[in-house]
């Protein structure tokens, strides 16, 4: 494992920047990158980098890391830590820029032995914030080029030295919702007197856990969550209003209209039953495509990468309920993609969790507070993939 990836890896987990402030994270890579002889460009789709090495005839093949922490505090005690209070690289974006500026690093240094062009994609804000679509909207395909396949990985808590994999539909369709209900407000001791947005807020809430149960059939597959509710300040005052925060995750374009649907008619009927003296208002604030592999370039990456790492290490996975904005990417511009999972457990944890039973309460998954990537040989192991699925192409 190179000694100075590993210390870059460190400095970018113990510096986490959230959406669309990855100023420092931005500037580290294109200054690493453009050591290395690419072409690079800053500020597309506010923070995101593009590098471009251009060795020839031969396809383009598009390389994306996202590079974005979350906005939580960490917990893993590490000695390199986050050194940012309430920001974590909880979902092991840090280790993705590392492995790209790695493979970028070979690739340069194995340049004649391939022909084609390399377009790395760092790309901000894909925790909520929609980073590929900006990237897109900011001329990523007008600006550079059109890839002829777009590849992407991500560190889960899989076994250190596997590959999680599957072709067609991958990770679900996300969408967020953001509802403002409507009351009356007044003194809590004259309730006679007001429309209670609390009240219908918690029949709203209650209403919605029928969507899935009650409106989408049993072979289909949907969740519905209200994740937060936000109303009043204090005891004895009624609050004028409520607000509630969805999120929505499908795997079909009908399933996701049904789901909506059902979503807005009980929104409104429980407005309506409560006397709101306004309609609800109902945004969408975020919404990303079902991640779909393209089949036959997966097949043909896959198997790249099992004749790397070994085929023994290639695991089929099943459909994932998060979402990922990598699918962007293929949903715009038509472009095959392959996007796949790099394991990051340390082996042996992992088997006696797994005997025990108990993978969910003692292998800390991504979001958790407490997730950490053991780096070797996940940083080394993750260079060589990426490697593999590019070489694949440009050879």
């Amino acid at each position: 494992m190179s000694g100075a990836l590993a210390e870059l890896y460190r400095q970018l987990h113990a510096h986490p920047e959230v959406a669309f402030k990855e100023h420092r994270t931005a500037a580290v890579i294109a200054a690493r990158v453009r050591d290395l002889g690419y072409d690079v460009t800053e500020g597309v789709g506010v923070t995101g980098v593009v590098a471009m090495l251009r060795n020839g005839p031969g396809p383009t093949v598009l390389l994306r890391a996202d590079m974005d922490a979350l906005p939580m505090q960490e917990k893993t005690g590490l000695p390199y830590a986050s050194q940012i209070d309430g920001a974590m690289h909880a979902c092991g974006h840090d280790m993705h820029v590392t492995w790209l500026i790695g493979a970028l690093e070979v690739l340069q240094h194995e340049k004649a032995s391939w022909s084609g062009t390399v377009m790395a994609v760092f790309q901000p804000a894909e925790e909520g914030g929609g980073g590929a679509q900006v990237m897109v909207d900011d001329g990523l395909f007008t600006r550079f080029a059109v890839p002829d396949v777009a590849l992407g990985q991500h560190v889960t808590p899989l076994p250190a030295g596997t590959v999680g994999f599957r072709p067609g539909a991958f990770m679900a369709a996300s969408d967020e919702l953001r509802v403002r209900l409507f009351g009356r407000g007044g003194h809590g001791s004259r309730p006679e007197a007001t429309v209670d947005p609390v009240v219908m807020a918690a029949s709203t809430i209650m209403r919605l856990q029928t969507v899935v149960s009650r409106e989408v059939a049993p072979i289909d597959t949907a969740v519905v969550t209200v994740g937060a509710i936000h109303a009043g300040t204090t005891s004895n005052i009624i609050a004028p209003e409520a607000e509630l925060l969805l999120t929505i995750r499908t795997f079909s374009n009908a399933v996701r209209d049904r789901v909506h649907d059902a979503i807005g008619r009980i929104i409104r009927a429980e407005a309506s039953a409560s006397n709101a003296p306004a309609e609800p208002e109902i945004t969408v604030t975020m919404s990303y495509p079902v991640l779909i592999n393209d089949p036959i370039a997966t097949s043909r990456t896959i198997a790249a990468i099992g004749a790397e790492v070994g085929a023994e290490k290639l695991i089929e996975q099943p459909l994932i309920m998060g979402a990922e904005d990598f699918g962007t990417y293929g949903t715009v511009a038509g472009i095959p993609s392959v996007f796949w999972y790099v394991g990051s457990t340390d082996v042996d944890v992992y088997a006696k969790a797994e005997q025990a039973g108990r993978l969910d309460q003692d292998i800390p998954s991504n979001h958790s507070p407490y997730f950490a990537p053991i780096l070797d040989p996940t940083l080394e192991f993750g260079i060589r993939t990426m490697v593999a699925a590019a070489r694949e192409w440009l050879d």
